[in-house]
């Protein structure tokens, strides 16, 4: 009962942030009310190198096709389709980190907050997104 009521004010108190940028599909522009947000951990993209080369977490990505084909993927990461989280594992105690395209997109938070929702208990997000990804002269993998 604590965990829904928990919920229940990150849901209502969420702030709904970013602006759009280069490969965005969601910017605050296109923000609801109803779009309210968990509060969700963020990861740098050091951090997130780390967690995947020790296997301690699933990258996932919420960009879209275009942005995958222009910049590439983080190797492994699970690909989501339209606002769907239906090909996340069934192990909802998965440690799972979702980007997007950068620091002004929405997707993986809107992705991630759904994820824990749907009760996944470990979920973060990388906001600097592809792009940090990409800066930071991290390896991807073409689509």
């Amino acid at each position: 009962m604590r965990m829904l009521a928990a919920l229940s004010w990150f849901v209502l108190a969420g702030s709904v942030y970013g602006s759009a940028g280069s490969g965005c599909s969601k910017s605050r522009d296109e923000a609801r009310p109803e779009a309210a947000q968990p509060s969700i951990a963020a990861v740098s993209v050091d951090e997130l190198d780390r967690l995947l080369a020790h296997q301690d977490c699933l990258a996932v990505d919420a960009n879209g096709d275009a942005t995958r084909r222009r910049m590439g993927v983080i190797p492994g990461a699970v690909l989501l389709t339209d606002d769907s989280i239906d090909k996340l594992p069934p192990d909802r105690s998965k440690s799972l980190v979702f980007y997007c395209a950068n620091e002004a997109c929405r997707s993986s938070h809107d992705a991630a907050a759904k994820a824990f929702l749907a009760g996944y208990t470990h979920v973060k997000v990388m906001p600097a997104g592809i792009a940090g990804w990409v800066r930071a002269g991290k390896q991807t993998s073409s689509i």
